[in-house]
């Protein structure tokens, strides 16, 4: 039989493992017997796990909730899962960071060395929140691929999908090679994991899905890390996701004033620049993919404006304003050509 604290962190495990437990088969698994199981269970009320006990022929236990938080027991995967989610937490700017990074702290100080290890691996920069959207599952196995591989800087060759695969048989596209690249950072983008690498075929820094990427091992050498464009991570993957050159700015960029005042305006604008001119009157200094994307996002403002600039944006606003000039009156947009991008 196991001594009695070894035998109170196993019938925790258990009770933890499933919603209800028969007071005989926990005997049976614990090897003891059903007058210990209650000994036991009265030991762990007494630390503050609220255990639930039902009587009859079918009675048993249950871990209830309490008003207390008591000592946990996490399993291999459930403990890297939750260093994980606590890394992660740490830059969400969702005003929990101190305590996150506090509790990371903890869990790992209580980690064995083989678990603290692999969470030491796994460095993950949030660069943006999470979008409120579905986005593919990514392997777990494939992260701590990943994840290891930018730690120990080594060269890492994957097969990867940069679209989902369509036809089948004979017109079914060839399989592309497989890619060889210096990982450099492992980062979430709008609810998504990407690869930050620099790519050696190409010769050129790359973002890759990670939920497109299936590693092959073994890896590749080691490999003297790059600069990354614009200095830090964050700069880049903002930079390539906005479609810009590496300064971290949107492609299209205008500059409008609205008849509102700035504390009406600023709430809605997330990266853009707002400054009062007066009670009922601010300057807005805003960036988007496209001028005509940039058009409607000023346009979702109740409110008459005035556009300051560039030209491009008063030609999307023009082009706008025929488009929603037909649709209220049912009659076809002119064919126009658009002008060359700036």
């Amino acid at each position: 039989m196991q001594k009695t604290s070894a035998r109170l962190l196993s019938l925790l495990s258990l009770l933890q493992a499933r919603r209800d437990w028969p007071g005989a088969l926990l005997a049976e698994r614990l090897d003891i017997s059903p007058r210990t199981v209650r000994r036991d269970v009265d030991r762990l009320r007494e630390l503050g796990y609220p255990i639930v006990a039902s009587k009859g022929p079918d009675g048993g236990y249950r871990l209830g909730a309490g008003t207390e938080l008591p000592p946990l027991l996490f399993d291999d995967d459930q403990a890297v899962a939750l260093a994980v989610a606590l890394q992660t937490a740490t830059t969400t700017g969702a005003g929990i960071e101190e305590a996150a990074a506090r509790a990371l702290t903890t869990v790992r100080q209580v980690m064995p060395a083989r678990l603290r290890h692999r969470i030491e691996t796994l460095q993950v920069t949030a660069v943006e929140r999470p979008a409120n959207r579905p986005n593919p599952q990514v392997d777990g196995s494939v992260l701590m691929t990943l994840s290891a591989a930018v730690h120990a800087r080594d060269v890492l060759r994957f097969d990867y999908t940069p679209t989902p695969p369509q036809g089948t048989g004979d017109d079914a596209p060839a399989a592309p090679p497989p890619r060889r690249v210096q990982p450099h950072h492992l980062v979430t983008w709008g609810g998504r994991w990407y690869l930050v690498a620099w790519d050696l075929d190409r010769e050129d820094w790359r973002t890759f899905r990670a939920d497109r990427i299936t590693p092959r091992t073994p890896t590749g050498p080691r490999f003297t890390p790059r600069d990354l464009p614009g200095g830090d991570v964050a700069t880049f993957v903002t930079s390539r996701f906005h479609g810009s050159d590496g300064s971290g700015d949107w492609p299209c960029r205008g500059e409008v004033i609205l008849h509102l005042p700035a504390t009406a305006v600023s709430p809605y604008i997330r990266d853009g620049v707002v400054e009062e001119l007066g009670p009922d009157r601010c300057r807005l200094v805003l960036g988007s993919w496209s001028w005509p994307g940039l058009a409607a996002t000023v346009g979702k403002f109740d409110a008459d404006f005035e556009v300051i600039g560039p030209t491009e944006l008063k030609d999307a606003f023009a082009q706008l304003a025929r488009r929603c000039t037909s649709a209220a009156t049912g009659s076809p947009t002119p064919l126009t050509t658009p002008a060359p991008d700036a």
